[in-house]
């Protein structure tokens, strides 16, 4: 939450009292203090939809099925998905996108634009992967792999890549 104080000028020292004595006795969290300045509550405001943003991308959703050609699933949160998403079908998750089978449809994490969402699958042969604004196709021919494994898809200096899923990787995941 953001808290404001008005009628009175605190000094910050009690504003950090009124802060820690809220803290004690709620189960609120109090992310800024909002007051009568433009700029200040701009730079608050934005601070406030980042911490939100984050706290939405902390949370997730389960689906259990195969999506099918034509089939749409939309998610406000991270979602993993235990099934395949065949050609055709499409997910579209505001966090990241976890598939335990094979994606083979379109996905698309971070859609209100969180560059730090990812897509993972057991069998990742996607024909087009999308991260905040950036879009992924997948090769006209098709690429033969022997070894199905792992992989993930993350964003990096504007590219989208896809690497095999190892402890080192997933050590670098930031949630």
């Amino acid at each position: 939450m953001a808290i404001s104080f008005e009628g009175r000028d605190l000094t910050n020292e009690e504003q950090r009292e009124i802060l820690d004595i809220i803290q004690e006795n709620t189960d609120m969290h109090i992310v800024c203090i909002i007051d009568n300045d433009a700029e200040r509550e701009e730079l608050f405001r934005k601070t406030l939809e980042q911490r939100l943003m984050e706290l939405a991308n902390n949370t997730g959703q389960f689906y259990k099925g195969i999506l099918r050609s034509g089939a749409s699933l939309e998610f406000e949160t991270s979602v993993v998905i235990i099934g395949d998403v065949n050609h055709g079908a499409r997910v579209v998750s505001k966090g990241n996108i976890i598939v335990l089978g094979a994606l083979k449809g379109n996905a698309f994490a971070g859609a209100t634009g969180n560059t730090n969402s990812f897509v993972v699958a057991l069998d990742m042969r996607p024909m087009q992967i999308r991260i905040a604004d950036t879009i992924a196709r997948s090769p006209d021919k098709p690429v033969k792999e022997e070894s199905k494994e792992a992989k993930i898809a993350f964003l990096e200096d504007g590219n989208i890549y896809i690497e095999p899923l190892t402890k080192s990787v997933l050590q670098d995941i930031s949630l």
